[in-house]
């Protein structure tokens, strides 16, 4: 979740384009404010919008997400896919476990949302492909981790999509909000160079939301 409206865009911009942005129905507007009262992060909106349009355009089946919080991201997706689809969701933490599984009984979609309690580098070894889309949204320092775990459990011409990776504004211009952004700051801009040079992914960074990689796998 960014931080602000401008955080990696100009003002004029960001502002116009949250305008455009449409508006989320009931639940997705609770989950929000639940996200923002209990300093939750939760994807934003506009890249909540992104998932479902790509999940949809590749006729996406089977995805795979590391980062559960509250299943924002997760019933975005099996929304998208369908009474088919299936998402493989995966978060350590038993508490936001319970609270997404209520929201995702409440969305309808619980039946088609398996939701792994484990840390992710544990978990993805442990799961087989292939995978139509993945949504990276979990510990900053760890993404280029996942990634080398996510591509050999990707089918050919699946999606990979990656949040945060402009993280405030930090990543481009390398000055820090806190002492402590040091490091996942570090790991994204390694995260970003892999991301791009990977020879197995044909892939880009977008300059919206906090900033998402996506990449095909080819």
């Amino acid at each position: 979740m960014k931080s602000q409206l401008d955080a990696i865009l100009q003002r004029e911009q960001a502002v116009y384009l949250d305008s455009l942005t449409p508006r989320r129905d009931a639940l997705f507007a609770e989950m929000e404010s639940y996200s923002e009262r209990n300093h939750i992060p939760s994807s934003d909106p506009e890249v909540a919008l992104f998932l479902e349009i790509m999940a949809k355009a590749v006729k996406a089946r089977r995805a795979i997400e590391i980062g559960t919080a509250i299943g924002y991201g997760a019933i975005t997706l099996a929304r998208a896919m369908g009474n088919d689809g299936r998402v493989t969701t995966i978060d350590p933490s038993e508490e936001r476990a319970q609270v997404a599984r209520d929201f995702m009984r409440r969305a309808g979609v619980e039946a088609r949302i398996e939701i792994i309690q484990a840390t992710a580098l544990v978990a993805l070894p442990q799961l087989s492909g292939p995978f139509d889309i993945a949504y990276i949204d979990a510990v900053k320092e760890e993404y280029g981790a996942y990634l080398d775990l996510l591509v050999p459990r990707m089918r050919s011409g699946g999606l990979i999509i990656a949040d945060n990776v402009l993280w405030k504004g930090q990543v481009a211009t390398g000055r820090l909000l806190s002492p402590d952004q040091k490091a996942s700051t570090e790991s994204l801009i390694e995260f970003n160079r892999q991301f791009t040079e990977h020879p197995e992914i044909r892939g880009l960074i977008l300059p919206f939301g906090d900033g998402l990689a996506v990449g095909i796998k080819i």
